[in-house]
């Protein structure tokens, strides 16, 4: 599973959320002196159909000596499987893909037909969390009509340029929580907005407030949820375009098991057939968000992958609330295992070598294309290696 035994392994975390999507962190400084504190040494901004972190991303990095990894994230669809019912990584809705791209150029620059492209995604994406937090703001004034609020308020108080629907969540819980300091009045605010049902989330920990509201009122069949239009789920191919043109690597993001090792989705359940359709579309990486999964499952995973051809990310996301770790753990609480480590900061020094050959206007790991040069693999992990260690010291 280890392609260079010789490597001095850093800690790395290559997918965090920043505040320009949603994220457990105040701002991207946070999450810099947090990488620092915990001795990790990579960090990789994965916000979703955004970039507009890059900027504050990149000068943070170069203050705090932490390597930066410029990624993304989109939502997209395979129509054919959806026809099939067949889930991929998105347990509650077949067919919808959620992908990366990895290691694109820093500057960005896009051409037109990209920026139009990320401008329609942008564009329906606040739609209808527009429409969403008008809904959400009247099931709340209905109760108390002091705690309402609007979209441009929530932006404002609670985002950067997007607003998710986990900031509508946070806009009610913290309007809530300065209203009523009462445990008890909050419980019986929270049972008249969900008519009725018993609030089972702990009233102390906010995220678990927060992601109640969430599944209550803003996921489908809530009563503030807006059915999204389908251009806000492009082809994948679509997508895998786009990342191309911007200089990065296509990676496929896996969902995997639960922690009792049970695989969640059908695509994922065939790890031969994935490899065939991953194959099909030019995809030769895959990243992994080890808190969700069982470390037995994990391993087996990323030996039959690896033994693949397929270069291994791994990341926390970041995209909840609440405060935890940047380093990132085995389910959740545990040290990530030193041989999954090694696998995490080699992955990490073939983005480094990617993002240090097309700064200077050379081929990546990655062509145009999507071709991978796995031929020469270890060439780019040590010179990965060497860029990543050159930017830290």
């Amino acid at each position: 599973m280890i392609i260079n035994s010789e490597l001095d392994i850093l800690n790395v975390n290559g997918h965090v959320h920043s505040p320009y999507s949603f994220c457990s962190f105040d701002s991207i400084e946070q999450m810099f002196k947090m990488a620092r504190e915990e001795d990790v040494h990579v960090l990789g901004i994965n916000d979703f159909f955004t970039m507009d972190g890059y900027p504050e991303f990149s000068r943070l990095s170069k203050q705090y000596k932490v390597y930066p990894q410029f990624n993304v994230e989109f939502i997209g669809l395979l129509s054919d499987l959806q026809e099939q019912g067949i889930r991929i990584n998105d347990p509650n809705n077949p067919g919808r893909i959620y992908f990366s791209g990895k290691g694109l150029s820093y500057p960005l620059v896009i051409n037109d037909e990209n920026k139009a492209f990320i401008d329609g995604l942008i564009s329906e994406s606040q739609r209808q969390i527009k429409e969403m937090t008008q809904k959400a703001s009247a099931l709340v004034e209905a109760i108390d009509p002091e705690l309402g609020f609007t979209y441009e308020s929530v932006k404002a108080d609670y985002a950067e340029e997007l607003v998710r629907e986990r900031h509508i969540a946070k806009a009610i819980r913290i309007a809530v929580f300065e209203k009523f300091a009462d445990e008890a009045d909050r419980n019986a605010f929270f049972e008249k907005l969900y008519d009725g049902k018993a609030v089972k989330a702990n009233l102390n920990d906010i995220a678990s407030v927060e992601n109640e509201l969430r599944g209550n009122l803003l996921k489908s069949g809530g009563k503030a949820f807006v059915e999204e239009d389908p251009a806000a789920f492009p082809p994948l191919k679509r997508i895998i375009q786009f990342i191309l043109n911007a200089g990065g690597i296509p990676c496929y993001p896996v969902l995997l098991d639960d922690k009792k090792g049970n695989i969640l989705t059908e695509f994922e359940s065939h790890w031969e057939a994935m490899d065939t359709i991953l194959q099909e579309l030019n995809v030769h990486a895959v990243e992994l968000i080890p808190s969700r999964n069982s470390v037995e499952k994990l391993r087996e995973f990323v030996a039959y992958f690896r033994a693949k051809g397929y270069a291994v990310f791994l990341g926390s996301e970041h995209n909840t609330p609440g405060v935890f770790p940047v380093e990132v753990k085995i389910e959740g609480t545990e040290v990530l295992p030193d041989d999954l480590k090694h696998v995490s900061y080699e992955g990490a020094c073939l983005i480094a070598a990617h993002q240090h050959l097309h700064a200077n206007d050379q081929a990546g790991y990655v062509d145009e294309e999507g071709n991978a040069d796995k031929q020469n693999i270890e060439s780019y992990i040590k010179m990965g290696d060497e860029v990543i260690k050159s930017f830290i010291k």
